[in-house]
């Protein structure tokens, strides 16, 4: 492919895959969501890499826009490097939380390109977390690529993302679990509070 028609090829992949995106899947992360507020649930949020990134945004934006308590291991560096370097990585996430008291009022949210495999030894914290919030109850929602992992497996809720293409599978998941959590947070069954720009309020042009 000539490079200059490199981004009309990315766009043309995003636009593909919005359209693709399960619907019904999204809409019952919203469904099990709204019960968890009601219920006085948590969410805590795992992620590695860009999906770390990721469940920083999003617990912000849970707890302000949505009015859930949220949570993510990767916000407490030291506690979660502390974790890693005392006890291993695979069982960072599931220790972090087991500290928190996880419970089967509470649910955990994964954002992860392939959510887990345990036969291949990938992202192990995320399936020990996985393993640990079956065993307690909680529910287990995710936006996910590839084949959806372990994530796929045990969630309650799971969106995965499809593939365009092999060579952008990573960039385009990690880039629709933010479409995906903001539709969520915006969503009229679960958007407590109201977002600076869309409040209604007057801005001056600069």
């Amino acid at each position: 492919m000539p490079l200059t028609d490199y981004t009309r090829f990315y766009l043309a992949e995003v636009r593909s895959l919005a359209e693709r995106l399960d619907a019904n899947a999204i809409d019952r992360i919203v469904d099990l969501l709204v019960d968890l507020r009601d219920r006085g649930g948590r969410l805590f949020f795992l992620g590695v890499g860009g999906g770390a990134g990721n469940a920083g945004h999003a617990v912000n934006d849970f707890r302000k826009i949505a009015g859930i308590e949220s949570w993510a291991p990767t916000d407490n560096v030291s506690e979660l490097t502390a974790r890693i370097n005392d006890d291993g990585w695979d069982s960072c996430y599931a220790a972090w939380l087991r500290g928190s008291h996880l419970s089967s009022r509470d649910a955990v949210f994964v954002f992860s390109v392939g959510g887990g495999n345990a036969e291949r030894r990938i992202s192990m914290n995320i399936v020990a977390a996985l393993t640990f919030a079956r065993e307690v109850g909680a529910r287990i929602l995710g936006v996910v690529g590839r084949d959806g992992g372990c994530t796929a497996q045990l969630a309650d809720a799971c969106v995965i993302v499809p593939i365009a293409s092999a060579e952008t599978v990573t960039p385009h998941t990690e880039e629709f679990q933010a479409v995906v959590w903001h539709l969520i947070v915006s969503h009229p069954r679960l958007q407590a509070n109201p977002t600076k720009w869309e409040s209604g309020e007057k801005v001056s042009a600069p």
